[in-house]
């Protein structure tokens, strides 16, 4: 493929239309759902990255690699998870401070179950590629992250979640 062909395609895809206008309603009916996907694959990204580094650059044990992984992206998924997904605001510190000891204890939790115990299980005992098992378990990650993110961490707090 050249170019041209390229710029072509992408011309035609952002060119107003009526799908362009369907994907830009659906995006806003769905955004919150959007945007934590967006995140979360960056999240991931970050996770995969905090990985790599210590594991295949300075050769630190995969498990312990995988836990400074885990602390990195938990910190850069608190975050975007408040001011881009859910948007609660800052004003509280009280509030604000509960909201990311909720986060952080329930991470722990999706953390130790999914991301540690889980990847450790499949690389150790079920001998499975550790790339194949951190792909797993992030996708059991972003999951269960977003029911309890939604549901219990930052429930009925967020610009989102105000009644038009």
């Amino acid at each position: 493929m050249d170019k041209i062909f390229l710029i072509n395609i992408i011309i035609k895809l952002f060119k107003k239309n009526k799908y362009t206008n369907m994907l830009v309603e659906l995006y806003y009916k769905y955004k919150e759902v959007f945007d934590y996907l967006f995140f979360g694959v960056l999240v991931t990204i970050v996770n995969f990255v905090s990985y790599y580094i210590p594991s295949n650059i300075f050769h630190i044990d995969k498990i312990v690699s995988n836990v400074i992984a885990f602390v990195i992206s938990v910190i850069f998924a608190y975050f975007v998870n408040k001011v881009y997904v859910f948007e609660t605001p800052w004003d509280n510190l009280k509030e604000t401070l509960k909201e990311l000891t909720s986060f952080i204890v329930s991470r722990i939790g999706t953390g130790l179950l999914c991301d540690i115990l889980i990847f450790a299980l499949m690389i150790n005992i079920l001998m499975i590629n550790d790339v194949i098992s951190k792909i797993t378990t992030q996708v059991l990650v972003v999951v269960l992250n977003y029911v309890i993110g939604k549901f219990i961490v930052f429930k009925g707090k967020g610009e989102n979640d105000v009644k038009k």
